[in-house]
């Protein structure tokens, strides 16, 4: 298997991806090719305003079996699940394959704060938590499909620490950077992560001026994209004026 080496992301670029949509993003990695970084089904399960960012450190199950998902396995320290929560590193966004499977927790409240207490950025999974009444309430980012009570064990087995996994049909690499906002999750490959948080920072400036302009009436035409001379002066004149 050949992938490109992650690169580590710039506190400057971590910072600016924190302001950035998952729309934006997904805009200028469509312009450089890449179709499928939005992951299908992981919904927000405690939305507010932080975002999520951070590389993935991944966590894959395949379907569980009667003979050996029993309740003790947990006993074993090198249990997948469990040394996943335990070293996924500080900043990181820990991702789970759950197959697209909620039918059964890919985790719950405890591990979510054992992640949130290590300093960790994130969790996703496109499968569902338990103890979601409570995940709600914390400040860590946590995305799945749906809340599912009964145990992981029932339906999930887990193998794989920190190797490619698909979740929600997206395939996410070690060291990919995952960012999260209030309407989902972007993959973005690793390599790329640099240049597109600069790029869609600049977007972003340039999205929040058309919004003001859409709402003071203006027409899309010559405005989004900007091609009329005059907007270009009015844009600028608003950028100075706001200081960004």
């Amino acid at each position: 298997m050949t992938t490109t080496p992650a690169q580590p992301l710039s506190e400057a670029a971590r910072a600016k991806l924190l302001t950035v949509s998952t729309a934006t993003l997904t805009t200028a990695l469509f312009k450089r090719g890449f179709r499928n970084v939005f992951l299908q089904g992981p919904q927000r399960v405690n939305p507010g305003p932080a975002r999520m960012v951070g590389p993935a450190y991944t966590l894959r199950y395949i379907p569980a079996r009667e003979d050996l998902d029993l309740l003790k396995v947990f006993e074993d320290r090198n249990h997948p699940q469990r040394k996943g929560v335990e070293e996924c590193p500080e900043g990181h966004v820990l991702v789970i394959d759950s197959r697209g499977d909620p039918r059964a927790a890919s985790a719950g409240g405890i591990l979510l704060t054992r992640l949130m207490t290590r300093g960790c950025a994130g969790v996703v999974t496109d499968g569902g938590f338990r103890d979601t009444p409570e995940v709600k309430r914390m400040a860590l980012p946590a995305y799945h499909q749906r809340p599912s009570a009964p145990t992981n064990l029932i339906l999930h087995h887990a193998v794989d620490l920190n190797t490619p996994v698909a979740c929600g049909d997206v395939g996410v690499y070690p060291g990919d950077i995952m960012v999260g906002d209030d309407e989902g999750v972007v993959c973005i490959p690793a390599h790329l992560a640099e240049e597109i948080a600069h790029e869609t920072f600049e977007q972003t400036v340039y999205e929040d001026f058309v919004q003001e302009e859409v709402n003071g009436g203006h027409e899309l035409f010559g405005l989004y994209p900007m091609l009329d001379d005059s907007v270009k002066a009015r844009f600028a004149s608003w950028r100075t004026a706001q200081g960004r």
